[in-house]
């Protein structure tokens, strides 16, 4: 039986962390399989070479999502823009790097028919990430130590019968820091986007999905193949949806088993 697939013009996604045990692969995989699009912009962090020096996993899942991405350059003809990260920061010694329907830079301006988008991934704001690189680290830690508790405490409610839960999603939605946080995110992005003459602007980082008004800027946030499962894609007719994995695989579900994973330790 053929496979029902999602046609629109732009694909944006953040923050996969390949090389992570976290990173949810086979649902990205599932959605990036089943979406056709004539551009495809990976917003940053789509390797974690932070958790790669460290202790990484490499699964041949994670190797599948290099080759789809490789399929949709060669035999679809999908223009991609990969965007350098925090995690992935090694590429910016590169920068810019141009292979025929590959781009891989620090920022892009994308044309839509609504107006010019600033694409960044937007760790240029967060003053820890940039300026205090051992407390990033060690802030990475933490919030990976997190992710663990969560997978332990996720599958007990699994074999309870209940729903997948986010406890660190949780903890940031009541922490008034972090609340605070990415408010001034936000704004900051937009006062950039509004600076460069950008009626919208796309970006990462901070794993929380948005697609909101900031006064006059339309300001996009494709969270994270993490925790919110979210990517943001533009329609033919110029408008941007927030598409939640959940959602989507109720409209076209895993129907297909995942080939084993076989883990590499990095």
């Amino acid at each position: 039986m053929e496979r029902k697939h999602l046609r629109v013009r732009t694909v944006i996604l953040s923050d996969v962390h390949l090389g992570t045990a976290e990173c949810k692969v086979n649902e990205v995989n599932h959605f990036l399989r089943t979406v056709r699009c004539e551009k495809l912009i990976l917003n940053g962090d789509i390797i974690d070479g932070w958790q790669l020096k460290r202790a990484g996993q490499w699964t041949k899942a994670h190797t599948r999502f290099i080759r789809i991405i490789l399929k949709k350059l060669e035999k679809r003809g999908t223009e991609v823009v990969y965007l350098r990260g925090n995690h992935d920061d090694i590429l910016s010694a590169f920068l810019p790097l141009e292979f025929e329907n590959l781009r891989i830079v620090e920022d892009y301006i994308h044309e839509s028919p609504r107006g010019r988008y600033l694409v960044l991934h937007g760790d240029v704001f967060d003053t820890v990430t940039k300026n205090f690189v051992f407390l990033a680290h060690l802030g990475d830690w933490g919030y990976r130590a997190l992710l663990k508790l969560n997978r332990l405490y996720n599958a007990w409610r699994a074999w309870r019968g209940q729903e997948y839960w986010s406890l660190s999603k949780a903890i940031k939605a009541r922490v008034k820091e972090a609340v605070s946080h990415v408010s001034n995110f936000e704004v900051h992005i937009a006062e950039l986007a509004r600076a460069r003459g950008c009626t919208g602007v796309m970006c990462g980082h901070i794993h929380t999905a948005a697609d909101k008004m900031l006064g006059d800027v339309h300001y996009l946030n494709s969270g994270d193949w993490v925790e919110s499962l979210t990517a943001i894609v533009e329609h033919y007719d110029g408008s941007f949806e927030l598409i939640s994995f959940p959602h989507f695989a109720q409209d076209f579900p895993m129907n297909e088993e995942e080939p084993a994973a076989e883990l590499i330790e990095a």
